[in-house]
Formats: C-alpha cells, sequence, structure tokens
C-alpha cells in the first residue's frame, strides 16, 4: 500500500476499508495528484446524459492547477468521444472498458484488445439458447461500430443514449471475419444478467475472458487484459511516466473496480454496489448531487494537499 494511500485513510473522511488502521504517516510524505481518471455514466454522466456544469468547472480547475484529466469508459469510443472533447483533455481515451486506447488528437492507437474470435462465437452460441434469445439483447462491437442481431426496445434505447445507429445483422457470421472489441448482452431483468454472469464464470476462467457489469442490467464480455486498471496503469506508468501514487480514479460500477483499487485514490460514487465501495478510499456522493466536486475538492483542490 502507498504512502499517500495510508495517508488519506487516516483522515476524517468517510473512508470504507477492510482494513482496520494504518501506521502514522506525515502529509508531506504524500504523493500529489497528478492524473485523475473518470468513468463517464454514473459518475460525470448522468440523467442527462451530459456532464454537469458544477463537474466541468470542478474539471477545469483541475486542469489549471497542472492536474491532467482522462476517461475510462465501458462506451465505444465514438460514443464517449463528445465527453472527452467536452473536457478538453489532451490525454487517449480509455473506451471499452479500456479494450480500446486511442488519442483523439492524432488518432494514435496506444492499444486495442480484441475478443478472441472461438471464444466470442461460444459466447454468441451460449446467448442463442432457446431460454435466453427472447430475453437478452446481443450486441458485437467491431471497428466502433455496434452491430446487433435484432432491433428490440433495449436496442433502441442503447442506440438513442450513446448515439449511434446499430447495424442489424448475423452475428456469427461478421464475428466470424473480424474479431469484436467487445460483446454485451443487455435485458432490464437484472437477476437474469447475474445469472449469466454466475454461469460465464463457471464456463471460462479470467485468463480466457473478462466479464463485467456497467450497470445491473448490462453483462460485457472483453479480452481477459482489457479492464480500466489494465488501461489506467498503461496510460499512468507506459505513457505518462507515473505511479499509482498519483492517480485518482472515481467510478460507479463493477466495471471500475480495477481502476479503483489500482489508483493511490480511489474514489466510488455515491450510487455504486457496496462491493465497490468497500474497495475505494472515500466514497463520494451520488452523481446528480455532483459526487465528483466532492471528491475533486476532498483530494485535489483543497489547500491542504
Amino acid at each position: 500500500m502507498t504512502a499517500y494511500r495510508m495517508t488519506i485513510m487516516t483522515q476524517q473522511v468517510p473512508i470504507v476499508s477492510a482494513s482496520p488502521s494504518f501506521p502514522e504517516t506525515d502529509r508531506s510524505e504524500a504523493q500529489p495528484i497528478r492524473l485523475l481518471v473518470l468513468d463517464l455514466d454514473g459518475t460525470v454522466v448522468g440523467s442527462s446524459n451530459q456532464i454537469r456544469p458544477a463537474v466541468k468547472r470542478a474539471i477545469q480547475a483541475v486542469q489549471t492547477k497542472g492536474v491532467q484529466v482522462a476517461i475510462a469508459t465501458g462506451r465505444m469510443y465514438r460514443s464517449a468521444l463528445r465527453f472527452h472533447q467536452d473536457l478538453d483533455s489532451r490525454l487517449p481515451l480509455m473506451s471499452y472498458q479500456g479494450a480500446l486506447i486511442k488519442n483523439p488528437v492524432d488518432n494514435t492507437v496506444s492499444r486495442h484488445l480484441t475478443v478472441p474470435r472461438a471464444l466470442a462465437l461460444q459466447l454468441l452460441d451460449y446467448f442463442d439458447q432457446h431460454d435466453l434469445r427472447q430475453r437478452l439483447s446481443v450486441h458485437a462491437y467491431i471497428d466502433d461500430r455496434l452491430y446487433i442481431r435484432e432491433l428490440t426496445p433495449d436496442s433502441i434505447d442503447y442506440a438513442e443514449r450513446s448515439d449511434i445507429k446499430p447495424i442489424v445483422a448475423n452475428l456469427q457470421q461478421v464475428v466470424a471475419e473480424r474479431e469484436p472489441t467487445k460483446l454485451l448482452a443487455l435485458c432490464e431483468q437484472p437477476a437474469l444478467i447475474d445469472q449469466v454472469l454466475d454461469s460465464l464464470r463457471q464456463r471460462y476462467t479470467p485468463e480466457q475472458l473478462y466479464f463485467t457489469k456497467s450497470v445491473a442490467t448490462f453483462f460485457e464480455a472483453t479480452h481477459p487484459a482489457a479492464n480500466k486498471g489494465n488501461a489506467v496503469q498503461h496510460l499512468a506508468e507506459s505513457v505518462l511516466g507515473l505511479r499509482s501514487e498519483n492517480v485518482m480514479a472515481i467510478g460507479d460500477n463493477f466495471n471500475d473496480l480495477e481502476m479503483i483499487e489500482y489508483a493511490g485514490v480511489g474514489v466510488a460514487m455515491g450510487g455504486a454496489p457496496d462491493a465497490v465501495k468497500a474497495s475505494a478510499d472515500w466514497v463520494a456522493p451520488g452523481v446528480e448531487s455532483d459526487g465528483v466536486v466532492a471528491a475533486i475538492e476532498q483530494f485535489i483542490l483543497s489547500t491542504e494537499l
């Protein structure tokens, strides 16, 4: 555990931790935050599907202090791009849970991890089972395009929020030709998504595929090394020459867990599941209460820091 993390956990703030106590650490030893990584939906983007004005002002204040800001999201690259531009970030955009890391400034791709073709086809066959086919909307993301097997109300709502025009196609045929960046199955029944997640985790190891939920109704599958924690580590250490102690990450769901655990300061939003809150150093208010602003003020803009 880093010196900075030990320092903040001794402060009188609402920390959630499994560890009972930590040794005293002088605040002068704390490592400065140089990189702020933000999830989008449920973190800086709420029901309006826009970055809230107060959040934008706080992020601008962070950038004025010389702290760089990056986005790590489960969204498609093209769906997340407007938020990246809205924040005037100069860093690569981490999309698809970190499977695609691309810099919009010069279109340089630092990393693109795809789901192995054979495993992707197996997942599509699983989703095609009789008891699941009529209950799940299935998406395949290839070359930053959204392919769906049929237009369902769930898929329509998803495409509208993402501002993406879906392509109806035979997914097995499309995936047989090109490996997907991500597969997603969605359903308005969280219990069914949990059932799918549990079932597939018994069939596949973490070395084969990475499974997560970005919201309670979204099951997502990517390359085993494609998660936000690995993406943030790559950006911080390989691109920016920083250490984990210099990183603050804020997220609201299970797909944010790895980056919250990696960061020197890991923050969970108030609407996060309990397991995510338990892994964080600090729990912020919810997205509609501008929790990101509270976190930024606590750890970056505070005069004490």
